[in-house]
């Protein structure tokens, strides 16, 4: 965990759903911020390894875990795992007291924001989809930057929470904004990851010294927090850490979904999609993103 320094402000009764690998941390941010924090995972001894780290308690299910919490945050992998920690029987919603706050930072489709947002309403809770970017190294150091859709009064009273995690808490919409305005940021990436592996693949079959080509034109116009923090590593064939190109392929089908139904047209996009298929077939399903350089070698 990092040294982060946290705003102080009056403790609250939390929960957290999910402690993968970002789930842990964001959750660990907020107990050392001086929340009350009730965790759940699927996998009940990750909870438990989350608690001998950083106190709280955990919970069997998520309707026990949110008993009491004012906000409830949840970081799950995709809309039937938010489905299934926010609906049925054992579910978020059935636990949570009006008025409850119930805050996404899954990476999931605008249609389950705006469908739990409605359902929220109808049981006099509230829902906002607030996905994250950053990556892991984000959620550890607390510096993540988290795209928010819903209302704007249950908006304010979690942003100063969710800022124990986080440099930046923003509202950009209505409910599904948050999640449309991760898909902006994963069309970004993708373009950018791109051009960077062709453009080191296109030095270093030219005899550069790549590595300090990157140092001088990371100056210039062509820098980006891609070649600052993945160049050399891509250099290097280095690509055991960050996010995983499988993650990335999950995005960036909700993306080509999404453009489907609004008529863009994302031909780069659906193009970078396929290359990370090719590195999907190569064995890179767990690869950092930054390992599309793999196919032009």
């Amino acid at each position: 965990m990092s040294s982060k320094q946290y705003e102080s402000i009056a403790p609250r009764r939390v929960a957290f759903l999910g402690l993968g690998v970002m789930g842990h941390p964001m959750a660990g941010h907020l107990a050392r911020a001086g929340h009350q924090v009730r965790v759940y995972n699927r996998t009940a001894a990750k909870a438990e390894a989350w608690v001998k780290d950083y106190g709280g308690s955990a919970a069997p299910t998520p309707t026990a875990a949110v008993a009491d919490a004012e906000l409830v945050f949840a970081c799950v992998g995709n809309d039937a795992d938010l489905r299934s920690v926010v609906l049925g029987e054992t579910g978020a919603f059935a636990g949570m007291q009006p008025g409850a706050i119930f805050v996404d930072h899954t990476t999931a489709s605008a249609d389950i924001a705006r469908e739990l947002h409605g359902e929220a309403l109808k049981r006099g809770l509230h829902f906002i989809d607030a996905p994250v970017s950053g990556g892991q190294a984000g959620a550890v150091n607390g510096l993540l930057t988290v795209m928010c859709g819903g209302d704007a009064a249950p908006f304010e009273a979690m942003q100063p929470v969710a800022m124990a995690f986080s440099r930046a808490v923003t509202l950009v919409g209505s409910s599904g904004a948050g999640q449309l305005a991760k898909m902006v940021n994963q069309v970004c990436i993708a373009g950018v990851v791109q051009g960077l592996s062709e453009a080191i693949a296109f030095g270093q079959k030219a005899g550069l010294d790549m590595k300090q080509v990157l140092e001088v034109i990371g100056k210039g116009a062509a820098q980006s927090w891609q070649m600052d923090n993945r160049g050399k590593t891509m250099v290097d064939d280095q690509f055991d850490f960050g996010f995983a190109v499988d993650w990335m392929r999950k995005d960036l089908g909700l993306v080509l979904d999404e453009a489907r139904r609004n008529g863009s047209r994302l031909p780069l996009t659906a193009l970078v999609d396929q290359f990370y298929a090719d590195v999907q077939a190569l064995g890179g399903q767990r690869w950092d993103t930054s390992s599309l350089i793999k196919r032009l070698r």
